[in-house]
């Protein structure tokens, strides 16, 4: 009898119906389940996409481990965490680096920088030497060779090159109390000669790469200190096991994050702008169905002679009601199946193209990922609503059956 039903729903969704416009409303209501399911999985592979994009940008910016000090700016025993480092079989390279705001000024022009001094091993760490589209990396030679970023050396126009004549300075508050009578009493200045330039992005704005010793003389500090540590480890997905070692090593002087950690906020923010994005489109979905609903009911009104046939013929209101249902399934299923293949081919052609950008000055492609899992969520959620609604509205009730 199940197999009866589902045969009668085929012949009622592909032939000839009654009228016109149970025709119309039949395929309109499988159209609009097409559309909304290819929109919904465009939506989500475009998230994925932002996702890796997202993923790549800031997998340089942050090391897989961070080492710093929980009480102060500057590590303590600094001997001992980098001979602990050094013992640990688990990682490939590490990196003295400190952070700071500073004011650099070029002729006329000024700035506050981000001041990111680091030590001839961070590019093992950070192959930011890569990025460099004019100059070179410093040297380390001298500690006033540094790499700007390029918005900051656009807005400042200091000549790229240490053979230029011109020179840019830079400018740090020093610490401590007393009477200022002249500008030496306010800050410690450097002149800087900049070798190359990178492009920035949100987090590398108006940054500035420079030798460990600038810092350290700017600030005031010793030769060895340091703000922070960063750690590349020879196979990062034990960044968990290998934070826990070290901590146990180095004591409850120092605060160790993984990169997942350090960047928590952001993901979170990216997380929960995707699900409300699925939540949208999810509803989107469930109005569509709707329209399901419609189809089915209109289907049961054209429907009623040839139902008074089958109860003749012995069908019981079970196995009548189950055409309608497997009706609804073929109509949310033709929606979901067309809506995936119409998604995946848009898709495939913006990752392809490019065609659609980011914005009309921005030569960026809207990233797209195509990835097993959308396909998962997206007929999960269009199966979930549209059997639901196609159970609830084949249901037959005993008034179906007056006035025939």
């Amino acid at each position: 009898m199940k197999n009866t039903a589902f045969y009668i729903a085929t012949r009622y969704l592909l032939a000839k119906k009654g009228s016109t416009a149970v025709t119309f409303i039949t395929w309109l209501a499988a159209l609009a389940m097409m559309v909304a399911v290819t929109a919904m999985f465009i939506i989500i592979s475009v998230f994925s996409g932002l996702e890796d994009l997202n993923q790549d940008l800031i997998a340089n910016l942050h090391a897989d481990i961070t080492v710093t000090s929980k009480q102060g700016k500057t590590l303590s025993d600094i001997d001992k965490a980098i001979n602990t480092l050094n013992s640990n079989p688990e990682i490939a390279h590490f990196s003295k680096v400190i952070n700071e705001k500073v004011y650099i000024s070029f002729r006329e022009n000024g700035d506050i920088a981000n001041l990111r001094a680091v030590d001839s091993a961070y590019i093992f760490v950070n192959p930011i030497h890569k990025s460099i589209f004019y100059g070179s990396y410093p040297s380390f030679k001298y500690s006033n060779e540094v790499l700007l970023e390029n918005k900051l050396d656009n807005r400042l126009s200091i000549p790229v090159g240490t053979e230029s004549p011109y020179s840019a300075v830079l400018m740090m508050p020093k610490p401590g109390t007393g009477i200022i009578s002249k500008e030496e009493d306010i800050f410690n200045r450097k002149d800087i000669f900049a070798s190359g330039v990178f492009p920035g992005n949100d987090q590398l704005d108006n940054t500035i790469i420079a030798p460990l010793e600038l810092a350290q003389e700017l600030l005031n500090l010793p030769k060895k200190s340091a703000y922070q540590i960063v750690i590349k480890l020879k196979n990062p997905e034990n960044a968990d096991v290998v934070k826990a070692t070290l901590e146990s090593q180095l004591g409850n002087k120092y605060e160790l994050k993984t990169k997942e950690e350090e960047n928590a906020a952001f993901w979170k923010m990216i997380n929960i702008e995707k699900l409300f994005i699925y939540l949208i489109f999810a509803l989107v979905i469930f109005i569509t169905t709707f329209n399901l609903a419609g189809a089915i009911i209109i289907l049961q009104l054209d429907k009623k002679e040839q139902a008074k046939s089958l109860i003749s013929l012995g069908m019981n209101m079970r196995s009548l009601r189950n055409i309608y249902f497997y009706t609804g399934i073929l109509i949310v299923i033709f929606g979901v199946v067309c809506g995936l293949v119409l998604g995946s081919i848009i898709s495939y052609l913006q990752i392809e193209t490019g065609f659609f950008k980011a914005g009309s000055n921005i030569d960026l492609a809207f990233p797209v990922r195509i990835r097993l899992i959308n396909y998962l969520i997206v007929a999960g959620t269009a199966a979930a609503f549209g059997f639901t609604i196609s159970w609830a509205f084949s249901k037959i009730n005993k008034s179906y059956f007056k006035n025939f």
